[in-house]
């Protein structure tokens, strides 16, 4: 029987930790692709959250901040309280699409719209 995430109906603030890279089965493409060589965050287990603006698997620049969660809903939604310099990305709290066996976080963009980031580490993408 699968344990964590799968077993249960409903997000804990725990289920949010982990490292996060551009989902690029939405709208795949060149968009995406750059997208995902340029863009990845990670929530640690104290709650802290850096997003990376990066070049491939080169970080040029990282932004901090915590998070928090609300239990208004049947899952716990997803706050952030980023430094105040923060990315575009990062200004407002995500939108939360739940699958049965996963999740993904959509953040809205001023200059690219909505943005699609799943769990998972960032490998080079092969050309």
């Amino acid at each position: 029987m699968l344990r964590g995430l799968f077993d249960k109906k409903n997000l804990n603030k725990n289920d949010y930790h982990g490292t996060y890279i551009i989902n690029r089965s939405y709208f795949a493409g060149k968009q995406a692709d750059w997208q995902y060589d340029h863009f990845r965050f990670e929530i640690k287990n104290n709650d802290s959250i850096y997003f990376y603006s990066t070049n491939g698997a080169k970080i040029l620049k990282t932004y901090k901040g915590k998070i928090s969660t609300t239990d208004n809903y049947v899952s716990a939604r997803l706050i952030l309280h980023m430094d105040s310099n923060t990315h575009h990305i990062m200004l407002q709290n995500p939108t939360i699409i739940r699958s049965a066996w996963s999740f993904i976080l959509i953040f809205h963009s001023p200059k690219f719209n909505n943005v699609y980031f799943k769990k998972g580490d960032w490998e080079p993408l092969s050309e």
